[in-house]
């Protein structure tokens, strides 16, 4: 696995690689890598010859006040885990790298990019079309894998690429979860033992949810919410917001069908985890 830090030298070796009429397959990840990351990394593999994964946790996706300095990083040990999946080429570059002095350029998808997560932090999703699409433009790949845990995420990659007519096909992979069901995600480090414990509410949630639609043909985005809410809050959960969506507008629906999609953030102690389900 060859381990690149500077644009220059990944865009000469992309060069390479696309002379050879490979494939090839992207993952850009933020570090601290866990199963869900290495299930998009053998999806990649899959649809491609030639598998790039990138590390770079994205100051410009964070706000003031979140946890940018303290997001887990452990270089060595993503390092180990890629090199186990056969990664061809790991890209892992610098903050100066991604944004040198002067920078001044931010993409902006309209409407999806204002809701849900959105709405609680704002220029988020901002912060995360700019670096994918410049991830997109020095890689270069023909396919990217996003995870669906990040459901409103893939949507807005999906938007930019639609918008922008970039020749790259997004694949998104479904949630990968712990054995008790909590979705995998970094930030489940910072759970202590009793938050860890309540939080896999939020699965069992969103399953009821399910439930409820499909054996008792209840309809009502309001009944199914605010049970929602009630065993979410129960179990000291703190919710930032939680809502039954069009799958491709995000709009509220005003009676649940099949295809909606449930999303959902909660605070247990000061960590934020999202999740979502498809109803």
């Amino acid at each position: 696995m060859k381990i690149v830090k500077k644009i220059a030298e990944l865009k000469r070796l992309i060069k390479l690689v696309k002379n050879k009429k490979k494939i090839i397959g992207f993952v850009p990840t933020m570090g601290y890598l866990h199963e869900g990351h290495l299930s998009l990394i053998r999806i990649a593999r899959k649809h491609s010859d030639y598998v790039v994964c990138s590390i770079f946790v994205n100051p410009i996706q964070f706000g003031p006040n979140e946890d940018f300095n303290r997001y887990p990083r452990d270089f060595k040990r993503d390092e180990s885990l890629l090199k186990k999946e056969k990664v061809d080429l790991l890209f892992y570059p610098s903050v100066k790298e991604m944004y040198p002095e002067g920078y001044k350029t931010y993409v902006e998808v309209e409407g999806l990019s204002s809701v849900l997560c959105g709405k609680s932090r704002p220029g988020h999703f901002r912060g995360v079309a700019t670096v994918v699409l410049k991830l997109f433009n020095i890689v270069q790949p023909d396919i990217a894998v996003f995870g669906e845990k990040d459901y409103q995420q893939a949507l807005i990659i999906k938007q930019m690429v639609r918008d922008l007519n970039l020749n790259v096909k997004i694949i998104t992979a479904p949630i990968v979860r712990e054995s008790d069901g909590l979705a995998m995600s970094s930030r489940n480090t910072y759970l202590n033992t009793e938050e860890r414990v309540n939080a896999t509410i939020i699965n069992q949630a969103l399953i009821w949810a399910r439930d409820v639609f499909y054996k008792e043909n209840i309809k009502s985005p309001e009944y199914i919410l605010n049970r929602m809410r009630q065993m979410i809050e129960d179990k000291g959960g703190t919710i930032d917001y939680i809502a039954i969506v069009d799958k491709e507008t995000l709009e509220p629906v005003r009676f649940v069908k099949k295809g909606d999609r449930i999303l959902l953030a909660v605070y247990f102690g000061r960590t934020r985890l999202i999740d979502n389900t498809a109803v």
